[in-house]
């Protein structure tokens, strides 16, 4: 049985034949990552709103003390997850709305502390300018990109 070798002509098309695959799969690797990040912020956002109402409609019963001149929403978005004692609970036991923090995965820097990566929207504010305040009434992405919808991340 006779070896036979590449020739210059079949290497190269190889090679070709390597380089055209590879370069379609890259785009392809990088929408994956990107709708994985999309999904990990529609997450984040449901979770904190969600913590956010609740923490709200536990002030409203009454579990939460409220101060004469509050709305009612939480004054950070730490104190969600570090808790606040259940006025109704004879042992004052503390309510937590959120397990952590979680991060914006849209955020770049991923040392910063997860509630720093967040906008956030006080009560008194205009939803078509959102600023901080006395409270957090709702969160944003900070990033200015643009999902694999067409909407601006801020706009989620």
């Amino acid at each position: 049985m006779r070896q036979r070798g590449f020739t210059l002509i079949e290497l190269v098309v190889t090679v070709a034949i390597v380089g055209i695959l590879a370069s379609a799969a890259v785009p392809l690797g990088q929408l994956g990552v990107k709708r994985s990040k999309e999904v990990e912020l529609r997450t984040a956002l449901r979770d904190i709103r969600n913590a956010l109402d609740a923490y709200k409609k536990a002030v409203d019963e009454g579990r939460i003390e409220k101060k004469v001149d509050a709305t009612g929403y939480p004054p950070s978005l730490e104190i969600l997850a570090e808790g606040v004692p259940d006025l109704r609970d004879p042992n004052k036991k503390v309510m937590r709305f959120l397990r952590r923090v979680p991060r914006d995965p849209m955020f770049p820097d991923q040392t910063d502390n997860p509630a720093d990566t967040w906008g956030k929207r006080s009560y008194a504010s205009a939803a078509d300018a959102p600023q901080e305040g006395a409270d957090v009434y709702d969160v944003y992405s900070l990033s200015t990109a643009q999902g694999l919808n067409g909407i601006s991340y801020r706009e989620w």
